[in-house]
């Protein structure tokens, strides 16, 4: 399945489908900006992306290595990148 299918379903689940029919996500959809997503709803993003891909994505682990301007910044495509980089 197509990796922005995929995360924009965990988005729906973890913030909720009323919240998204509301919006147009796509890849430069910011989680803190535009989805308005709070650190508990990131950690549980990020645990359904750990379920989904297994220990093939460290996605924690690249997340930690970002600064705070980076993490504030985060959109859909950059993890889209990060995913299917580290998938091929």
């Amino acid at each position: 399945m197509d990796t922005v299918v995929v995360l924009k379903q965990f988005i729906t689940e973890v913030i909720g489908e009323e919240f998204v029919e509301e919006m147009d996500i796509d890849m430069n959809s910011s989680f803190t900006r535009d989805l308005e997503m709070d650190s508990i709803e990131i950690v549980s993003f990020s645990e359904k992306i750990k379920a989904h891909y297994g220990d093939q994505i460290d996605f924690t682990g690249w997340l930690s290595n970002m600064d705070l301007d980076q993490l504030i910044n985060l959109n859909l495509g950059m993890i889209v990148e990060y995913i299917d980089n580290a998938r091929n």
